[in-house]
């Protein structure tokens, strides 16, 4: 099989362009009132009926001629005869005739003969000589004060609503005061979704990852941005590799779809196969675009059985890559074709905390975080784990665009950040450092806060450089002078092993000596740094280079990044001995060989210290040990 090339990426304008010439459109659908909330217009809608439709008294009183108090005052009130009363919901009975009047409530249709209200303040009950009811009127009235009439909130034959209004509960009950049964509304495009590659999985299924099996990220995600954007989304069985079963799925898609939205599958890899699909079933339009992340991007039209085309647009694999291009060129088409606005833009001006370097020729979107200093200004750092890192859509608030011709940002320059939604509100606290189950409890009770688990020495770098308001570090290694510490805590460090401790696991020594798999904590982890410093005491204590027994330790190189990571390992059977806490070994019925005490401690960056969510982390970290009764081998301030 040849190899597909990116001879020629498209501009992102360009493709902008390509799919707004995508027919999305689904028609008009008509829906009754019930269900119309949200929905959008798709044709004008006239009154057929005034509203109201009858002359109605706005205020409590008394139905008059107004002529009739023409030269009423305080002092010689015009009086009139009461004939009679109308409450709302009642056909009048009675009319009002020359010197009468009559009782009227708020919303009650306005006798025959009367063209205005008295409000009931302005008048006095008296009686005639011979007992009758009569109403003294002290002031004057023009014709229709307070009254509604007939068409003057709405007249028939009048525009109710134009074609492309957006259904919310106000005009909801303007149309049904005039009403409105069923209304056409913009059938929503109906939009296929279709993951691809051998390796997915569904959530909710038995995943095996010794088969390299993942769960299926984008079909849900896109689903969701789908509905976001006013489609519908048909989220179809996952395809593997194969070309007929592909090209199947994708015609079905098609068939039954407006739009058909794949991902993975789109790069020149020569296992890639769907922009062959493409090219055989329809037209492939686009096929890369001069953007980072998403560059193996496609755009085309696939044939569907009656001979008509629908749009395909096909997304890279990696998650991050795939909604920052569904966000960027497919949710705008959606939105347009379901007949729904831009929304509201959601931007704020920020500064580099960190340099953040390009690639010429691509724009860059840059996936961002955001956080204010103790002076309110707003802070942004990249968060770039890759395109494959599905973290990177929880822990970022928005993107940075790169223009092809800059090479990178400095620290300290102006950005605009492009926020996911109107509804980011990024957090208050921001910090990084030592992964810890002590930690994630006391970050649960602070709240609005993010926190980075990028190990120690990560942790004392970046807060060396200002980037965060606290770090995490633990075991050895210089503190920064200027930091502020909060205190801390001890937990108890050493080796997993299995259950029975099959392989006699006793000392550090042991790992060295005997022929086991060992698995060990990424090198920024302060368990690393303690685990270095004990072989090198052993090495000086054998007479030996730590060098040596580095080498004589089987996976001492194979590093995993989460203080639960060795343990599931161990318990799996992928090791015989990992690197962790003796919480960790208890939490999951594994054994434990004691190797140490090591301190951890919640450092805080000076110039921060005056932020009140700085105040609220301290209070939380002064209860901790009442917060994290489970933690075997934990000690806390006080015990």
């Amino acid at each position: 099989m040849s190899r597909k090339e990116f001879r020629t990426l498209a501009d992102p304008e360009d493709v902008r362009k390509t799919i707004a010439s995508l027919s999305l459109a689904s028609g008009t659908e008509y829906v009754g009132l019930e269900t119309a909330h949200g929905r959008v217009l798709a044709e004008r809608i006239a009154a057929d009926i005034d509203v109201p439709g009858f002359d109605r008294a706005s205020m409590d009183g008394y139905a008059v001629r107004a002529h009739d108090t023409i030269e009423a005052t305080e002092v010689e009130p015009a009086v009139l005869d009461l004939v009679g009363a109308v409450h709302a919901g009642e056909k009048p009975e009675v009319t009002v005739e020359a010197g009468t009047c009559v009782e009227i409530s708020t919303g009650a249709v306005m006798p025959e003969g009367s063209d205005a209200v008295i409000v009931v303040e302005q008048t006095d009950e008296t009686e005639s000589a011979d007992g009758e009811p009569r109403i003294e009127c002290r002031s004057t009235v023009t014709p229709s004060e307070n009254v509604m009439l007939a068409g003057a909130d709405i007249a028939a034959g009048m525009r109710a609503l134009g074609a492309g209004t957006r259904l919310t509960p106000r005009e909801i009950g303007l149309l049904s005061a005039v009403g409105c049964e069923s209304l056409p509304v913009v059938k929503p495009p109906r939009v296929g979704i279709i993951s691809t590659g051998e390796e997915l999985v569904r959530p909710g299924e038995p995943l095996e990852s010794q088969r390299g099996e993942i769960y299926d990220v984008n079909s849900h995600t896109i689903a969701a941005g789908v509905e976001a954007a006013g489609g519908e989304s048909v989220v179809y069985p996952h395809a593997g590799d194969d070309f007929e079963e592909m090209e199947r799925l994708l015609r079905q898609a098609a068939n039954e779809c407006d739009l058909v939205v794949s991902s993975g599958s789109t790069s020149a890899s020569a296992v890639d196969v769907i922009y062959r699909v493409i090219e055989d079933r329809g037209e492939l339009l686009v096929h890369g675009v001069a953007v980072k992340p998403g560059k193996p991007m496609l755009v085309g039209r696939l044939e569907r059985s009656d001979g008509d085309h629908s749009a395909y647009i096909g997304l890279p694999g990696y998650p991050v890559s795939a909604l920052t291009i569904f966000r960027t060129f497919v949710a705008p088409a959606i939105r347009q074709a379901a007949g729904r606005p831009e929304p509201a833009t959601a931007s704020l001006t920020g500064e580099m905390a960190t340099e953040a370097r390009s690639e010429a020729g691509r724009l860059r979107l840059l996936s961002v975080g955001v956080f204010e200093d103790s002076e309110g200004r707003q802070l942004v750092y990249p968060v770039d784990k890759g395109s494959g890192a599905t973290m990177t859509l929880a822990e970022a608030d928005g993107i940075v665009r790169i223009e092809p011709n800059t090479d990178y940002l400095s620290a300290g320059e102006t950005v605009t950040v492009e926020l996911f939604s109107p509804a980011v509100r990024p957090p208050e606290l921001l910090g990084i450092g030592e992964d810890d189950p002590a930690l994630s409890v006391l970050v649960d009770q602070v709240g609005s806060t993010r926190y980075l688990p990028m190990g120690s020495r990560e942790g004392l770098r970046r807060l060396r450089n200002g980037l965060p308001d606290f770090a995490v570090v633990a075991g050895p290694g210089d503190r920064p002078e200027q930091t502020v510490s909060l205190g801390g805590w001890h937990r108890e460090w050493g080796l997993i092993v299995p259950e029975g401790n099959p392989d006699g696991i006793e000392t550090l020594g042991h790992l060295v000596d005997r022929e086991v798999r060992f698995v060990n904590r990424e090198t920024t982890s302060g368990l690393r740094s303690s685990l270095s410093n004990s072989l090198t005491a052993l090495a000086e204590t054998r007479g030996v280079s730590r060098h040596s027994l580095v080498a004589a330790i089987d996976g001492f190189d194979t590093t995993v990044k989460a203080f639960e990571s060795p343990a599931r390992r161990v318990l799996e059977e992928r090791a015989d001995v990992g690197l962790g806490l003796k919480t960790t070994a208890d939490k999951h019925g594994l054994e434990f060989v004691s190797l140490g005490d090591q301190r951890v401690e919640l450092l805080v960056n000076p110039n921060r210290r005056e932020k009140p969510a700085v105040d609220r982390l301290q209070a939380v970290f002064e209860t901790l040990s009442e917060l994290c009764p489970s933690l075997s081998g934990y000690r806390f301030a006080g015990e």
